[in-house]
């Protein structure tokens, strides 16, 4: 993504190894500028939590529901786009949870985009609080620092069903079925606790993968100069013609592929930013 102002400034920051099962990267935003920026998001089925500093942040859902970011807010999984906006003197932190790490952080998985402030899901001020911390660490490291040291606690393990739910790869198998069978459980069990645990169903999941996969061809053609041949991108990720590709670039992000392409340099993709 590109930056239009240069006083817009951005950056994404990985975690270590230790974490690497719970956040897949920590995103930071800062406008210093004499404007308010709005960016819009691409869907990640990862559940968020984003930190707000200086002035408050804004979040639009596809319904125009407008959410004000005053400290700290969470929801997901994202199932599709949503613009944000940083007035100026405003900059925003975001942890992006992967796989079922919410859940083993919270005890519960998030089904709204809505969002909904992290103390109301541990009945407790410590969100205010550590929001309170991070507000005095002048750098983004240091806060993602502070957040991972604050998480330790939290944190619990990983059970095997939803380890094997996490690693699962063989796009020519169905995960639950797969999983039902090695771990001598129902399928109808293993959809329960992915539904549960992580927000989304295999079937959800396998659709936003097939869309992942065109976005990221289209970004590799882009990346090369090259003209976009849709019959290709039909054919390399799985889908049966265009008009299915246009239904889900539609159910996603509200636009067509050719408009995706047309405004790509102004929707970032969760992890790419």
């Amino acid at each position: 993504m590109q930056e239009a102002d240069p006083q817009y400034h951005q950056l994404t920051l990985s975690v270590s190894t230790e974490f690497e099962p719970v956040f897949t990267h920590f995103y930071f935003a800062e406008n210093k500028s004499s404007t308010a920026v709005t960016k819009t998001l691409l869907p990640s089925y990862q559940t968020i939590m984003l930190f707000c500093f200086g002035t408050n942040a804004f979040m639009t859902t596809q319904e125009n529901t407008r959410v004000e970011v005053e400290q700290c807010v969470v929801l997901g999984p994202v199932r599709q786009t949503f613009d944000y906006t940083l007035p100026a003197g405003s900059s925003i932190l975001v942890a992006n949870f992967k796989d079922d790490a919410f859940y083993r952080f919270f005890g519960k998985a998030m089904i709204s985009n809505q969002g909904t402030h992290p103390d109301e899901l541990l009945q407790e001020n410590c969100f205010t609080e550590l929001w309170h911390q991070l507000s005095k660490f002048p750098s983004p490291q240091e806060k993602t620092n502070h957040i991972l040291q604050f998480c330790r606690p939290y944190l619990q393990e990983q059970d095997e069903t939803s380890r094997l739910l996490s690693n699962f790869e063989n796009l020519s198998l169905n995960p639950v079925k797969t999983i039902a069978e090695q771990t001598r459980q129902s399928e109808r069990n293993i959809q329960l606790k992915q539904k549960e645990q992580f927000g989304y169903s295999s079937k959800e999941l396998a659709r936003y993968n097939r869309f992942l996969k065109a976005i990221i061809f289209i970004e590799k053609e882009l990346k090369c100069g090259k003209k976009i041949e849709w019959f290709n991108i039909i054919d390399a990720c799985g889908y049966y013609d265009q008009s299915q590709l246009i239904h889900d670039f539609r159910h996603f992000i509200r636009i067509s592929p050719s408009q995706y392409v047309k405004f790509q340099k102004d929707i970032c993709r969760s992890g790419s930013e």
